[in-house]
């Protein structure tokens, strides 16, 4: 089994991630092969001294753009973002609380 900090890179922190914060639903940034599965005990093996238990993950691939300098052309890196749901019972994530308004 893969470290858990190898499968979640970052959190993602826009305006929209926000916003669900207030329903325990938070994004991460997470490997482009990891599967939702292992996105859900990651979560929950990092997470595991705030209580966290996760309800559902749903991830989204999206592919880089091309970008040119001169005649020269290439790809923006690709990002694979899981929108994961915490359950009713679960306890809020503690690096987000301040975040939540």
């Amino acid at each position: 089994m893969r470290d858990p900090h190898d499968i979640i890179k970052r959190p993602v922190l826009t305006e929209k991630a926000y916003e669900g914060i207030a329903d325990k639903r938070y994004i991460f940034e997470v490997a482009i092969d990891a599967t939702k599965t292992e996105i859900k005990q990651a979560v929950e093996a990092v997470f595991a001294d705030d209580g966290v238990k996760v309800e559902s993950v749903n991830t989204t691939r999206t592919l880089g753009k091309i970008k040119r300098q001169g005649r020269y052309s290439g790809r923006t890196p690709e990002v694979k973002k899981a929108y994961v749901t915490l359950k009713k019972d679960s306890k809020p994530i503690k690096f987000f609380e301040g975040m939540a308004q």
